[in-house]
């Protein structure tokens, strides 16, 4: 494993935003689309730290599902409003809130890690000791 320079928030975020690790910023973290490696291949670091710990990644892809279909819909309605086309607005929205989870999976798990090392690594002392390999 190689020695890494510690990374900036913003630089972990932007990390996890394109499926990169967040400490030292490899890539070819997922064997296929739904499945991470257990450990980066680059500087070793472990990603599942604890039963569970995927639960934030879920959250991540909910929020993100969320916030698209809102927008979507806000923007639909702001130009449809008063003859809304409920049937197109709905033959539209719906295959959008099966796919973006499919697509936006491996992304979302990324964002968790950046987001947990980012933001949560300075209330844990023994994350500190993954810093000097």
């Amino acid at each position: 494993m190689s020695r890494v320079p510690p990374a900036t928030k913003s630089q972990m975020l932007g990390r996890g935003c394109t499926k990169r690790c967040a400490r030292c910023g490899a890539g070819h973290l997922f064997h296929r689309w739904f499945d991470i490696v257990d450990n980066c291949p680059r500087c070793g670091l472990h990603f599942e730290r604890e039963p569970g710990y995927w639960a934030g990644a879920l959250a991540i892809n909910i929020g993100i599902v969320a916030a698209v279909f809102g927008v979507a819909l806000v923007v639909a309605l702001a130009f449809t409003v008063p003859d809304v086309p409920v049937v197109e607005l709905l033959v539209v929205l719906v295959p959008l809130v099966i796919v973006l989870p499919i697509v936006g999976y491996p992304f979302s798990k990324t964002i968790w890690v950046a987001v947990d090392r980012a933001f949560m690594q300075h209330l844990d002392p023994r994350e500190r000791l993954d810093e000097q390999f």
